[in-house]
């Protein structure tokens, strides 16, 4: 994969913690499979399908007349027409990803950001019997260096237990040194067989924190205590989720088949897609001390007798921004929450004399220097090689929630037009709004405040309205066949 754009992400981990009810019941879904068609993602791709109206300058106010057709000017497959090739479409004409050559504020919490290294020894892995069977066959192996045969073959970081264990080992000597949290931003390595951008790569980049402590009750208020309403770091990615994200994730436990190697109970938050499948979005694990007892990771107590720790790990990866791309995106390409948008409002200039470009180009850095002011994230789009209706369907391609139009009516009335992604079409514009300063302020920040509430609305009401109640077996078939979540009585084991 190239380049990812991880804005916002950040913020997961400013949350505070928030409050989950508690969960009789489990939800049965349907993951993700991965199937690519035989295509290679590239920026040429986008070029050639997003050139239709080239050498064209942006002499027009015929705004709505001027929007082409956005599928068949760029080439995205409608979602109700194949889901999976609609995805790495939205991918390339947003130019969020390329395939390579190869295929390929914790601190509010306690935690101190640290880095561990990237190659492993293999012995680290072998330590814990159900790490290494659970993860053996995604590892990637380095067994030269130098030019020289390596004495013990190394692994490329699939996860980070075995190495932070080796540290905690050397760190930890005393009950006064725990509790030990920690958290490090990292890439990962994981030899996958069948890949899709951003859901499931050989790399991928993720946060992912590490805890020791010196009881069980201690490492359970870090990661257990959903049937208390108080279990910390799920909270915290589910509050993402919710609040940045406008994905509706659904928390709870991992079945032991399911639980992560080497872990004594897993936690999840669990997301609905477009095509009612299921992503995992994020994951705690509770590791009892399988990993302590495996590399002795000791610490002399308050009554001078040696125990082993309790630890915690969990992490949330670039997974998720194929979440948000496969829970808000439309046929016309991405659809991005306001409160993870890189661009919150686009501002797109229109002209039709030579003479009215200097006076509209004012007026909208004017406009933009008012939103940047008051914190909004703002663009102007001030390019000649294309026409405003081009430029529409570019951004909107891309995601932006909110479009300022100003021409030279606009810049006479003192008034803008603001158009809104979620609503597409005529319903979504709005004309005649001032730019003065109060009153525009208020209504692109009312605006992006609306658009958010309205996508996790829409996605709460997705979900909702695919989720059956089951009590039997045969209705468990019945509504999985149907492309269902199915909800009933679980067994926790």
């Amino acid at each position: 994969m190239g380049a990812l754009k991880l804005h916002s992400l950040n913020s997961i981990f400013a949350s505070s913690s928030t409050a989950l009810s508690s969960r009789s019941q489990s939800i049965f879904r349907r993951h993700h499979r991965i199937r690519l068609p035989p295509r290679r993602l590239t920026t040429a791709n986008f070029s050639a399908q997003s050139t239709a109206e080239k050498d064209v300058s942006p002499k027009t106010d015929d705004r709505v007349a001027n929007q082409k057709p956005r599928v068949q000017d760029r080439g995205i497959t409608p979602r109700s027409e194949d889901f999976n090739a609609w995805y790495l479409d939205v991918i390339a004409d947003a130019e969020l990803a390329d395939y390579g050559p190869v295929r390929v504020k914790f601190k509010e919490t306690g935690h101190s950001n640290m880095y561990f290294p990237q190659f492993i020894p293999y012995s680290f892995i072998e330590k814990e019997a159900s790490h290494v069977e659970g993860f053996s066959p995604e590892l990637a192996l380095v067994t030269i260096g130098g030019g020289k045969e390596l004495e013990e073959k190394l692994v490329v970081r699939p996860t980070s237990e075995t190495i932070v264990n080796h540290m905690f080992t050397q760190w930890i000597h005393s009950y006064r040194d725990l509790p030990l949290m920690v958290n490090q931003w990292a890439n990962v390595t994981r030899w996958e067989m069948r890949t899709k951008p951003f859901v499931r790569t050989l790399e991928f980049l993720w946060q992912e924190g590490h805890t020791a402590h010196a009881t069980l009750e201690e490492a359970e208020k870090e990661i257990d205590t959903a049937e208390l309403q108080a279990l910390q770091m799920i909270d915290v990615y589910t509050k993402f989720a919710y609040e940045q994200a406008a994905i509706p994730v659904i928390a709870g436990r991992k079945s032991k088949l399911e639980t992560f190697a080497g872990a004594s109970k897993t936690y999840t938050i669990e997301a609905m897609m477009g095509d009612r499948k299921a992503l995992q979005a994020g994951t705690s694990h509770n590791l009892g001390q399988n990993f302590s007892r495996a590399f002795g990771t000791q610490f002399t107590d308050e009554n001078g007798q040696r125990q082993h720790v309790w630890q915690t790990s969990w992490a949330v990866s670039t997974r998720f921004i194929g979440g948000i791309i496969m829970t808000h995106g439309d046929d016309a390409g991405l659809m991005l929450p306001p409160q993870i948008a890189p661009i919150q409002v686009v501002i797109v200039p229109i002209w039709k004399k030579d003479d009215e470009r200097t006076g509209v180009l004012n007026a909208a850095l004017s406009v933009k220097e008012v939103l940047k002011t008051a914190g909004i994230k703002v663009r102007v789009d001030d390019t000649d090689q294309r026409t405003p209706g081009w430029k529409f369907n570019f951004w909107e391609m891309k995601g932006v929630p909110l479009r300022i139009e100003i021409g030279p009516r606009d810049v006479s009335s003192g008034s803008v037009v603001i158009s809104r992604r979620d609503v597409p079409g005529k319903q979504g514009k709005v004309f005649g709004i001032s730019m003065e300063t109060s009153i525009l302020v208020a209504y692109v920040k009312d605006k992006l405040d609306e658009i958010q509430s309205s996508l996790l609305g829409r996605a709460i009401s997705f979900r909702d309205s695919n989720i059956v109640d089951v009590n039997s077996y045969n209705e468990l078939k019945a509504a999985i066949g149907e492309g269902k979540w199915a909800r009933g009585p679980w067994l926790a084991r």
